[in-house]
């Protein structure tokens, strides 16, 4: 059973506001599917727009409170995850505490008095998935807040974290401080490899982090842009997956594991300049749902096992459960009790 506290996430909690939207509003906002981006001043009023014209749900999201809230549904065991992340001082933000309990996940939220809560737009066509994210008060996330006493102490508490790569565009100060407590503890750290444009814009943040990361996650379009902007001139995902996995270490307490996740296709795992592929869960297409969520839903599986000291094989296995489930509702959302033993 896992501890207390074991596992501390930190990142930008956003509220989902999640529609089944059609091309042309894709169009008119100058949307592409299966991306990720920030919210541009253009992107301000669809907001409001999905809101009057289609049928909107509202989900507490953010990637990486995603995945811990995923594996604390896996793990059963109230307060074994915490998280810490900024919203505002309004309703979004109250109901984002109010998820955040009911989901067992000790949430330590920074609340900035000035910025609304962080929204994203989760527009879906057909199953798939765009996201337009608006950080608002997530962007203003302090290392003070982290530095607190009662903040700091989930920092010394926790065994694992987990930060999503988005969380290098708001407080990078912020990783830094957990990623060189973890290297300096023997401590697992793990991130994924953001969205596109954060590996491309944000290159330099994220390659000072690298060095301290124990187990990168990221799809297969995000490890291509990956090695593209690291000039390695070559698309094959199990390449690129082993050329992450021996990134320079700070501590050489852990090798670098390294997972890909290609949709349909095997999962792919990095270690000891090996390759290990894994096969996840088909999904018939009249199941699909929504694919938003999954990505991160295959995080919060595979650490869900992890703190747990499971093989590899078993986290892959969580994460590709956790996948499943998530992609057959909508949102990142599950049922009450999870069904993986």
């Amino acid at each position: 059973m896992a501890s207390e506290g074991i596992l501390l996430g930190m990142g930008n909690p956003l509220l989902d506001i999640s529609a089944v939207v059609d091309h042309d509003f894709l169009t008119k906002y100058d949307i592409k599917l299966n991306n990720a981006i920030l919210a541009e001043e253009k992107h301000i009023p669809m907001y409001e727009e999905m809101s009057k014209k289609y049928t909107v749900e509202y989900i507490a999201g953010g990637a990486t409170q995603n995945s811990i809230r995923v594996a604390q549904w896996i793990l059963q065991t109230p307060g074994a995850t915490s998280y810490i992340g900024c919203i505002g001082k309004d309703k979004f933000g109250e109901e984002m505490k109010h998820n955040a309990k009911l989901s067992g996940v000790d949430a330590h939220y920074y609340e900035d008095e000035s910025a609304p809560t962080g929204t994203c737009a989760v527009c879906v066509v057909g199953g798939e998935t765009s996201l337009i994210a608006n950080l608002s008060a997530a962007n203003c996330y302090k290392s003070e807040h982290l530095k607190r006493t009662e903040n700091w102490a989930l920092v010394e508490k926790a065994k694992y974290f987990y930060i999503a790569g988005f969380f290098l565009t708001v407080s990078p100060d912020s990783i830094q401080l957990v990623a060189e407590h973890a290297a300096a503890n023997s401590k697992i750290f793990s991130m994924n490899l953001p969205a596109p444009f954060i590996c491309e814009f944000f290159k330099d943040a994220q390659e000072k982090a690298l060095p301290y990361v124990d187990y990168v996650f990221g799809t297969e379009t995000e490890a291509r842009t990956f090695s593209k902007v690291h000039g390695w001139e070559t698309d094959n995902v199990e390449e690129i997956a082993i050329k992450i996995s021996q990134w320079p270490k700070a501590s050489a307490a852990h090798k670098r594991i390294t997972v890909i996740t290609q949709g349909a296709d095997p999962v792919v795992v990095a270690e000891d300049d090996k390759v290990k592929k894994f096969p996840v869960i088909l999904l018939p297409k009249e199941k699909l749902v929504d694919t938003n969520g999954a990505g991160d839903a295959f995080v919060g599986g595979f650490l869900s096992q992890l703190v747990q000291e499971k093989p590899i094989e078993e986290c892959v296995r969580a994460g590709n459960y956790a996948a499943n489930v998530v992609m057959q509702r909508s949102g990142c959302t599950y049922p009450e009790k999870p069904d993986f033993s």
